[in-house]
């Protein structure tokens, strides 16, 4: 369920691409979304129990402490605040503009791997 979800995101995500129709909140969220239910999938698959957060850095902790490797997705860690935070605030401008190709690549690789999980753990 977790897993069909985030692909939804995924999807969204691939439609927003063009940042001249989709603004950074409304492309980050999904991000953050796609992120923390892919996260997520990956705990359950593990037998633990994911807490209700939206906070990826704490998704990510919890993975690692499972052992799993968490290395190339620290890189989503910046868009916990796109959950809440920024979706009703807005983006600071001081920030950089989000690198929507990078985002999606880097969404799509962690589906990718808990996909495999999954075949794997259906498999056993």
């Amino acid at each position: 369920m977790l897993l069909s979800a985030s692909e939804r995101d995924v999807e969204a995500l691939q439609v927003m691409r063009d940042p001249a129709t989709t603004s950074d909140e409304v492309f980050g969220f999904h991000v953050q979304q796609a992120a923390e239910k892919a996260l997520k999938a990956r705990i359950a698959l593990l037998g633990d129990v994911y807490p209700l957060t939206h906070d990826i850095e704490e998704l990510l902790d919890r993975l690692a402490r499972r052992g799993s490797a968490t290395e190339p997705f620290q890189a989503l860690i910046p868009y916990t605040p796109y959950a809440v935070a920024f979706r009703y605030a807005g983006v600071d401008s001081d920030l950089d503009r989000i690198d929507r190709e990078g985002a999606l690549d880097l969404i799509e690789a962690l589906l990718d791997e808990v996909r495999g999980e999954l075949v794997e753990a259906e498999a056993d």
